[in-house]
């Protein structure tokens, strides 16, 4: 996963000249950008007739909008007071939101000399430009951060640790030093909801997913109000696989969220990354409705088009997608999948295998991913000999492949016809995971159709095998699994070996799966049938 640091409020105070009224009213709306609330953030200080303290946390509610442009203009709006190192820290961050570091490094010196360099509040302000912009490079960014805590005399002020922590984030090897530092803030202020919320984010990172609930669970402790918490909870479900939890939270989170077209744009995204594809494309129409060329929600709908089976449609929309993406360059690699698979299942078989190829050979880290991809294209288009081809190439890139992939490829062999060649991979996922039930099933069906008119029993071993595990296992999940294993038993000993007395109790057991069956009531009424009494010869006078 591409982990990104989420923007962070001022977590303090900062000695900034208003009136009470004004400090009250630019605290509020410090909250709502914490809460990710921006537009009740905007609406609340735009009406405070742009003070130093209004612009400048307009400049940061931008910024935390990826609106760098806006972001500059609100801190530009402050006028440069020499007396003042606010303002110099607010013309340091509209230059770093425009990526001048230079010009922005001047600024910050500057402010830092107006407070003659004893002025803790000023570095952290100061390290908190720097994490919540884009720039990668921290080397100057800890030179703040380690001024701060020398003039904090070693004591911990969590403002500056997960200011701190965020810079480190930016670093490939960061994430070590990112922790130690959302730990010394939590140790700091073990009620501090960001911090927990930090350390969850970087378990997250680190696939740690108990541990990042733990930190979510406890954030949301401390404040069960604090929306952004249920979101990053969602996607830790998300990522271990939980969907139905994960979309749960993320319920939660839009319950406490503001309403605006980005919640509603992340709610569709958010169910259609939980799967919930219907459901996905009714917010996605929603969503378009505002916004008819917002390029996340005409990708998603062309994705969940094709995902429920409507082909067609999905062809149509991914069409329009593309036009809008090449025009801004924002074309991704699993458009182009996306795109091949629905040609491939259209029938342009050539033509989408080729966009998927091409995606592959520019995308070399995805390979093997990708070649799954065009496998599995393959087998919807029932494309057999090629999927076949494709997975034995992911396969011997791979080292053998995994366990899905023998599955795969033996599924193609045995829709191919080559059963033979099906019944051996299966053999080998069974062998490889023998508690995989599914597994017997496949090769008792394998062998099933390698000796059709059953004079051989091949079958007979694995759905004598299938029925003891699924039977062991989840009766109740493996249903029609049962109902097939019995099945065929009962007819082997029926009319192949001719004993229905062995015969009948799977028929029964049939049955006792599905009192309608029709196919099992019959056999059953035939097997018990009584004979007919055999009549006395009668004599001839």
């Amino acid at each position: 996963m591409n982990f990104k640091p989420w923007k962070l409020t001022l977590l303090a105070a900062l000695s900034v000249s208003g009136s009470a009224a004004l400090a009250q009213n630019t605290s509020t709306a410090q909250k709502a950008i914490d809460l990710e609330r921006y537009s009740e953030a905007r609406s609340t200080l735009l009406k405070q007739g742009g003070s130093v303290e209004s612009n400048y946390e307009l400049g940061r509610l931008y910024q935390m909008r990826d609106m760098s442009d806006s972001a500059a203009y609100y801190f530009n709006r402050i006028p440069l007071n020499q007396k003042d190192p606010v303002t110099m820290v607010a013309a340091g961050r509209a230059a770093l939101a425009q990526n001048k570091t230079a010009e922005a490094q001047i600024q910050f010196d500057n402010a830092v000399k107006a407070s003659k360099g004893k002025d803790a509040k000023v570095y952290t302000m100061i390290a908190q430009a720097y994490a919540e912009s884009n720039i990668t490079d921290i080397t100057k960014a800890l030179t703040y951060v380690d001024a701060a805590q020398k003039l904090n005399k070693g004591k911990d002020d969590p403002a500056l640790m997960i200011a701190r922590g965020d810079i480190y984030l930016k670093t490939e090897q960061g994430g070590g030093e990112a922790m130690n530092s959302y730990e010394r803030a939590t140790m700091a202020d073990p009620n501090n909801v960001k911090a927990y919320v930090r350390k969850g984010q970087l378990n997250v990172r680190a696939r740690s997913y108990n541990e990042a609930k733990t930190n979510f669970d406890k954030a949301i402790s401390l404040d069960p109000n604090y929306a952004p918490a249920y979101n990053y909870l969602a996607e830790t479900y998300y990522f271990a696989g939980r969907y139905d939890d994960a979309l749960a939270q993320f319920q939660k989170y839009s319950s406490l969220a503001e309403k605006s077209p980005a919640t509603d744009i992340k709610n569709a995204s958010f169910l259609y990354l939980t799967k919930k594809y219907p459901e996905a494309l009714v917010e996605i129409d929603k969503a378009l409705v505002s916004n008819p060329n917002d390029l996340t929600m005409n990708r998603l709908r062309a994705y969940s088009l094709y995902e429920t089976g409507k082909n067609d449609e999905a062809l149509a929309a991914m069409q329009k997608y593309m036009q809008l993406a090449s025009a801004g360059n924002k074309v991704i690699t699993e458009d182009n999948v996306y795109y091949g698979k629905m040609l491939i299942k259209g029938g342009k078989t050539s033509e989408g295998a080729a966009i998927i190829k091409k995606a592959i050979a520019a995308d070399p880290k995805k390979a093997t991913e990708l070649q799954n991809e065009l496998a599995q294209a393959y087998l919807a288009a029932k494309d057999y000999p090629n999927a076949i081809a494709t997975y034995k190439t992911r396969m011997a890139a791979t080292n053998g492949g995994e366990l899905t992939d023998k599955v795969y490829l033996g599924r193609a062999y045995e829709m191919n016809g080559q059963y033979a060649q099906a019944d051996s991979l299966y053999g080998l996922v069974v062998k490889e995971r023998p508690t995989y039930v599914p597994g017997y099933q496949m090769r008792a069906r394998a062998n099933a159709n390698i000796d059709k008119d059953s004079k051989q029993g091949l079958a007979k071993p694995y759905y004598e095998k299938y029925i003891e595990v699924a039977s062991g296992a989840d009766a109740a999940k493996y249903k029609s699994g049962l109902i097939e294993a019995n099945k065929y038993l009962g007819s082997y000993y029926l009319f192949t070996k001719n004993d229905k007395t062995a015969s009948l109790p799977y028929w029964q057991q049939v049955l006792a799966l599905d009192p309608a069956d029709a196919q099992a009531k019959t056999a059953v009424d035939e097997i018990t049938k009584p004979k007919a009494a055999s009549k006395a010869p009668v004599k001839r006078k």
